[in-house]
């Protein structure tokens, strides 16, 4: 089985949006990701409306602002808006997209994999990434016990990405890539985090 795309996907597809020059996409984060949405096929738009639409139903807002700010390079404040209203801010800019469409196929096969056999192993990632603040590990079990694993673990990989001073070991990397392919991502989703493994 394999994924719709052999790239990144769902939320931190979206959190890949807020880099240093995310601005010149649009005046505000809601206007990026429409932009984005509107140019990309309709897998995309079901996986980032899967993901959110999870993290919207089990986790609370404060939760929600730590995983969005860990996987961001550049996100705006949440000063003005809670994580729960930015992330149905993301659902509905997916259910407008969505239903601009005639015929929509709803995601199957491996785009609906939940990783949930992997639970304990992404866990045990999580908590072995000790350069990442406790809130956000913590953050990240939340989500691995009440969304889903795979969703965590595509969420970890974006963090440790953004991370200061991160490294991973090559004993790390290759489980997460042993991961990876359990969970039928495609070829670059673990694959952007291999420049942080140690030279040995």
């Amino acid at each position: 089985m394999h994924r719709f795309t052999e790239f990144e996907f769902g939320v931190p597809w979206v959190t890949g949006l807020f880099h240093q020059d995310w601005i010149y996409d649009g005046p505000t984060a809601a206007d990026v990701v429409a932009k984005h949405l509107g140019e990309w096929s309709n897998e995309t738009v079901l996986a980032v409306r899967r993901d959110a639409q999870t993290l919207l139903d089990h986790l609370p807002s404060q939760t929600l602002e730590v995983l969005w700010t860990a996987g961001t390079q550049y996100i705006p404040s949440f000063q003005q808006i809670t994580g729960a209203e930015w992330t149905q801010t993301v659902v509905d800019l997916c259910a407008e997209r969505l239903s601009a469409q005639a015929d929509v196929r709803p995601l199957t096969g491996a785009d609906i994999e939940d990783g949930l056999a992997h639970r304990d192993d992404v866990v045990a990632e999580i908590e072995r990434v000790e350069f990442l603040d406790a809130e956000v590990r913590d953050a990240l079990v939340q989500c691995a016990h009440r969304c889903t694993p795979d969703l965590a673990f595509r969420v970890l990989l974006r963090a440790i990405v953004y991370a200061p001073d991160g490294s991973l070991s090559s004993t790390q990397y290759q489980r997460m890539e042993a991961l990876g392919s359990a969970l039928h991502y495609g070829e670059f989703v673990v694959e952007s985090a291999r420049f942080l493994v140690e030279e040995p």
